[in-house]
């Protein structure tokens, strides 16, 4: 059931801070007692077979914010690929984002890129790090491995000018708890390759073993809606279509449902980039 109200409630400083050390205690504790089911094993060699690829471009022109923290993030983007790039999930593994990355900090190379919060654009150390989860994500729905945990964007940033994916096909991280954890049911190994080419963030999936499988991602329930506090937001529900090599139906599959606040208006001619008043 789509949720029918995403008003912000204010909270404290103090009760922000508590929450963050709290739940990243529990983050550092699952990290250390299940350390040896995560994956962390890099490999130079390159698994045979391919089960998907994608590219997101790297820089989007976004009205008043300096196009600088996009440059920055190429940086960021680069750092985290450089820990991320080859590394195998084997049967039984699970594949941790930030567990791989570890903490986005000054000392590392990261710059400031864009970070959302209460949507608001803001500049934070590692900002843009979001890309690569939301290509990782949008990958993985085309593959055989499965997603345990995955955080959705609480604002959608862009209008659907030029858009390739359905709304709500990414996963938003923050260390250390919003991470992207994907396990690896299978009998076989995958291994993540992941780079920053020239106008593209490019990556792949690839595995021992061919794909038995194709994987179609499909929107359905999409809504927009005026709120009653002002603002617009968006709602939908993804499911994933399993066929087989010769395109015959197999089953389909609930991935999940999207809510989120809107950084533009829908009513926007396609391309502007505006955002309404009360999100300037």
């Amino acid at each position: 059931m789509l949720k029918n109200d995403l008003k912000q409630i204010p909270r404290s400083k103090l009760r922000l801070a508590m929450g963050k050390s709290y739940y990243s205690l529990i983050r550092y504790s699952l990290w250390l007692s299940k350390r040896r089911l995560f994956a962390r094993e890099r490999a130079q060699e390159k698994l045979p077979f391919v089960h998907f690829r994608h590219e997101t471009i790297l820089l989007r022109q976004l009205k008043d914010v300096d196009m600088q923290y996009q440059y920055n993030k190429i940086i960021n983007l680069k750092i985290a690929a450089q820990r991320l790039d080859g590394i195998v999930i084997r049967p039984g593994e699970v594949f941790s984002y930030w567990k791989l990355i570890g903490r986005p900090s000054a000392h590392k190379g990261y710059v400031n890129g864009m970070v959302l919060n209460g949507g608001k654009v803001l500049p934070g150390i590692g900002g843009g790090l979001c890309q690569m989860s939301n290509l990782i994500y949008w990958m993985t729905l085309h593959t055989p491995l499965t997603v345990i945990e995955r955080h959705h964007h609480g604002y959608d940033v862009f209008p659907d000018s030029n858009r390739t994916q359905p709304y709500g096909s990414g996963a938003t991280c923050f260390y250390p708890y919003g991470d992207l954890m994907i396990h690896n049911g299978t009998d076989s190994s995958f291994q993540l390759c992941v780079r920053v080419g020239e106008t593209h963030l490019e990556g792949e999936w690839r595995c021992a073993q061919p794909a038995e499988y194709r994987y179609e991602i499909e929107e359905r329930k999409h809504e927009m809606r005026s709120e009653y506090w002002g603002g617009f937001s968006r709602h939908n529900e993804l499911y994933r279509i399993v066929k087989d090599l010769d395109g015959n139906f197999i089953r389909e599959e609930f991935i999940t449902e999207n809510h989120a606040m809107m950084m533009y208006s829908p009513f926007l001619a396609a391309g502007t980039g505006e955002r309404p008043e009360y999100l300037k």
